[in-house]
């Protein structure tokens, strides 16, 4: 955590428009091994273990000070792929601070922010190049991939000193999936869901 009086100095930092990737900030990188319970069919991803750990996601953090008044920024990058017939995604989060917003901007691919209330209301939105998601606070949020050949890549910004809360959704689950059926992408009720 930074000093309060710790002044941030301004900055700039490569995107590439086309990976999403920057030369200057190492990723924190999300395999399947460190996310197999996420998905409801485990045990399609016990035997995708079994031979190979694929990259679900990556994405940047931009060691900007957690404090009141400072933004943080990045990256997300949803490879494709399928967990049985559930579309590759990133963990999903609430905000450790529930009243933050945040803003994500689809760069490049297609996919799906799936958002869920504590108390129980859902929505998911498109992601399509040059489309920007609202999510708003108390909102938990999850990035989906449904393009079978394209990663989905979004930039995203929100509060810095909000944290992230992995746990509830570890322990909980979202509420709904999206999955393919009949070569598309639907929305179903989550089986595991507790």
């Amino acid at each position: 955590m930074a000093e309060m009086n710790e002044i941030l100095r301004p900055f700039d930092i490569d995107f590439d428009l086309t990976t999403g990737l920057s030369r200057l900030k190492k990723a924190s990188k999300r395999y399947l091994s460190n996310m197999a319970d996420m998905f409801y069919d485990t045990e399609k991803a016990g035997d995708i273990l079994k031979n190979e750990d694929p990259l679900i996601y990556e994405f940047y953090e931009m060691g900007i000070p957690e404090t009141v008044g400072d933004i943080a920024f990045g990256t997300s990058i949803v490879y494709p792929g399928k967990i049985g017939n559930e579309y590759f995604m990133t963990k999903g989060h609430f905000h450790t601070v529930l009243e933050t917003a945040e803003v994500y901007f689809c760069i490049k691919g297609k996919g799906y922010m799936l958002m869920e209330t504590p108390e129980g209301q859902w929505d998911a939105q498109e992601f399509a190049p040059g489309k920007a998601v609202y999510v708003p606070k108390r909102w938990a949020h999850r990035s989906i991939n449904v393009s079978p050949t394209e990663p989905l890549i979004t930039f995203f910004a929100f509060r810095a000193d909000a944290g992230h809360d992995y746990g509830t959704i570890e322990t909980k689950g979202f509420r709904k999936l999206i999955v393919e059926k009949d070569g598309r992408p639907v929305v179903i009720d989550n089986p595991r869901w507790s």
